[in-house]
């Protein structure tokens, strides 16, 4: 777990590997539910101890894929794994859990909080240019972000989760939009708290800040197929820093961050628009459809036909 925040962690087994699997339609998983992700809008909420008590607090290890999540332990403590890491964390604090990372809980009985999940399609495509990379660090990895010395800001969350837990549970007009304010509210405060933890290490905030200001700019240009040299260019560094950054922060190389974000819109329009695949080609930049089912299946191991028939078989 990214120790940007405060706990200790000591060593365990689940390798994030094994949560990984190229190809596969994406799924999301709460705790063993599995579906296909078919709302752009997707938010799911729930408080800890209704689940958990039915596992008797323990939640093993599992994975989700396309889902971002965040644990927020309001009362209460739990031991956490992450990946290959283990940590014994207290409330207040909130655990961020970026898709694919292998995790478990093992909840201190009768702990209490939430668990938000939220798919990533909304999380980045339903924000502006403008607003994206506010919270945009948070999800860089894995970490834990305590609010033992912020009991106001652990407040004005948790008063935010109540209300997201209400619109959730109780559909009214308008509550799309309000599921959505309030989520944006909730990152904002996890954020705030996430950089003044941070904020002793003046270095790890500005590789941080501009690794947001790459992903944004990837968002902006992907379909345009931009080299990494062009990509360093208009942020102002060299090539190798940028290379050095994504390593040090999502150890991806900038090209496969800009390969996945390319890879992530061509997986949706083949899912949900009913277009020929040499359309959709030519819509993400390919000058040359046959290009884009070798770009497709060297990365999935599946044609993009092959894809989209099992996505929707499913």
């Amino acid at each position: 777990m990214d120790q940007r925040a405060n706990g200790a962690v000591d060593g365990a087994a689940g390798p994030r590997a094994q949560a990984r699997k190229s190809g596969a339609v994406p799924l999301f998983t709460l705790y063993g539910e599995e579906a296909r992700v078919t709302d752009a809008e997707f938010i799911h909420i729930e408080d800890i101890e209704s689940r958990s008590r039915l596992y008797d607090w323990d939640i093993g290890s599992h994975t989700h894929r396309g889902l971002f999540q965040l644990v927020a332990l309001l009362q209460g403590g739990a031991r956490v794994q992450i990946d290959d890491r283990m940590a014994d964390v207290a409330a207040p604090c909130v655990i961020v859990v970026p898709p694919a990372v292998v995790h478990s809980f093992q909840f201190r009985p009768g702990s209490q909080g939430y668990v938000l999940t939220v798919a990533e399609v909304m999380l980045f495509d339903g924000a502006s240019a403008q607003s994206r990379p506010l919270f945009e660090a948070l999800f860089l990895s894995p970490c834990l972000i305590d609010f033992t010395d912020a009991q106001a800001a652990a407040e004005r969350i948790s008063a935010l989760l109540d209300q997201l837990m209400t619109e959730f549970r109780w559909p009214q007009f308008g509550r799309s939009a309000m599921c959505e304010w309030l989520l944006r509210g909730v990152l904002l405060l996890l954020e705030r708290q996430r950089a003044a933890a941070a904020g002793s290490n003046p270095a790890e905030r500005v590789r941080t800040d501009l690794f947001a200001r790459f992903r944004a700019l990837v968002e902006e240009r992907f379909t345009e197929h931009w080299s990494i040299p062009r990509y360093a260019d208009a942020l102002g560094i060299t090539e190798s820093r940028l290379n050095r950054l994504c390593r040090h922060l999502v150890d991806r190389s900038a090209f496969d961050v800009a390969q996945d974000r390319l890879l992530l819109e061509a997986k949706r329009r083949l899912i949900y628009i009913a277009a020929p695949v040499s359309m959709i080609a030519y819509e993400l930049g390919f000058q040359d459809p046959g290009y884009f089912n070798r770009f497709f299946k060297k990365l999935t191991g599946k044609t993009p036909a092959a894809f989209r028939r099992e996505a929707r078989a499913g």
